[in-house]
């Protein structure tokens, strides 16, 4: 079994790297059992992510996700290898499962058509999709001299933070994806109306777009201040790892708030280089990412 497990972590591992771009920066500074444990969580939450963003049919990606909860129940009796890692990963760690429950209740609700009609809204689905994942993470970095139900929270928030600062940065795929997470209330009261121009780019002929997408980017650097209130009750390696994750997206909302325009017409994202030098900066205590 020792030896299955290993492999277990290793398909994990081999995921991570290949598809968690800004995730993967981070935990490669945690020491070696936190750094799979947190694959292995990564991986679960990649393959709910997949099927909500596949091409199957709303009906068979509901079948796909209620596949997912059932295997959630019975980790104990998996041979697949990411749920062997996730189970032999609760086991090591208090990891919230519930957390997974919430992630797939926000890829489901992904699976229709979206439209957000207020920030109460908007702030529900980030804590189902990402506040999850900050819980998840929060339970293998482990928190010290802290309430834990406080450490959670932050948890939360800076999960929440993350996923806003995603949104900004996606408003145009997301529109083209027939999914729309700026809130409605806030659009019309800019004045704003989401469309392409004839070359696929977000329109904003009066600018109205990049006033609200500063406006947003501002309640988003507000709630990264709350969540990275997590960063004093994390040991010295977890702390760097989780300021290396969150300020890869920091820097992306930086930008943002200084060009809204750069999110028009591509999926922003920082170089290689860039994410190497703020993982290098977090491992180091340098400022604040």
């Amino acid at each position: 079994m020792r030896e299955t497990v290993e492999q277990a972590y290793a398909t994990c591992a081999e995921i991570t790297r290949a598809e968690a771009r800004n995730f993967s920066y981070g935990i490669r500074l945690l020491p070696p059992p936190k750094r799979s444990a947190l694959c292995a969580l990564y991986a679960l939450a990649r393959r709910i992510d997949d099927i909500g963003d596949g091409t199957l049919p709303a009906t068979e990606k509901r079948d796909a996700l209620a596949r997912v909860r059932k295997d959630l129940g019975r980790l104990g009796e998996a041979d697949d290898p990411v749920l062997l890692a996730v189970a032999d990963a609760a086991r090591r760690y208090p990891v919230p499962l519930t957390a997974f429950e919430e992630l797939l209740d926000g890829v489901e609700h992904d699976l229709e058509p979206v439209r957000i009609g207020d920030i109460e809204e908007l702030i529900r689905y980030c804590r189902c999709v990402a506040g999850s994942v900050g819980r998840l993470c929060l339970s293998v970095f482990g928190s010290h001299g802290t309430d834990p139900a406080l450490a959670s929270q932050y948890a939360d928030q800076l999960g929440i933070a993350l996923q806003q600062i995603n949104i900004l940065r996606d408003v145009r795929e997301d529109l083209v994806g027939g999914r729309v997470y700026l809130p409605a209330d806030e659009l019309e009261q800019h004045g704003v109306e989401l469309r392409l121009d004839d070359r696929g780019a977000l329109e904003d002929p009066q600018a109205r777009l990049a006033g609200y997408l500063r406006f947003a980017a501002g309640r988003a650097e507000d709630w990264y201040g709350l969540g990275l209130r997590l960063v004093p009750h994390l040991d010295s390696r977890s702390a760097a790892s989780c300021r290396a994750m969150a300020g890869i997206y920091h820097r992306l909302l930086a930008r943002i708030e200084a060009e809204p325009s750069s999110v028009y017409d591509r999926r922003l994202s920082l170089s290689t280089g860039e994410k190497a030098r703020v993982a290098m900066a977090s491992l180091i205590g340098v400022g604040r990412t």
